[in-house]
């Protein structure tokens, strides 16, 4: 999908947070409490993300994460906007801006990643998956 279909596909915020490496506010994402059993997939291509069981409370304001579902669903790009030294991470399928990776999460990674709500879709489990 280009650039000119996702922004007639997407809402305003959600096109400048995943086409233009944007941040929602923090607390507005709908997925910030949100603790359902399920995956998380690319709001611009269904990519699978996330695993339900990797989320966790960070209190950061955005939905963490401390693994990917697989290591090929993401790609990490070195980041030194507005003066900081991050690490964006961005689908490895369409190349939409989802966050930021921080090595400050709980065991067994020690990372967080910090996702925004906008750039995400949930699925449930299925009951045999659970």
């Amino acid at each position: 999908m280009d650039k000119l279909e996702l922004k007639q596909k997407l809402d305003k915020i959600t096109f400048e947070v995943t086409q233009n490496a944007g941040t929602e506010p923090p607390n507005s994402g709908k997925y910030n409490d949100f603790f359902s059993s399920g995956y998380y997939h690319c709001i611009c291509c269904s990519n699978t993300l996330f695993d339900s069981r990797s989320k966790f409370k960070s209190l950061s304001g955005w939905p963490s994460f401390f693994e990917t579902f697989n290591k090929s669903c993401v790609r990490h790009i070195v980041d030194n906007s507005y003066g900081m030294s991050r690490v964006e991470v961005v689908c490895a399928k369409c190349s939409s801006h989802l966050g930021h990776v921080f090595d400050d999460g709980p065991p067994p990674t020690g990372k967080r990643y910090c996702i925004n709500s906008v750039a995400l879709n949930f699925t449930d489990k299925k009951k045999d998956e659970l």
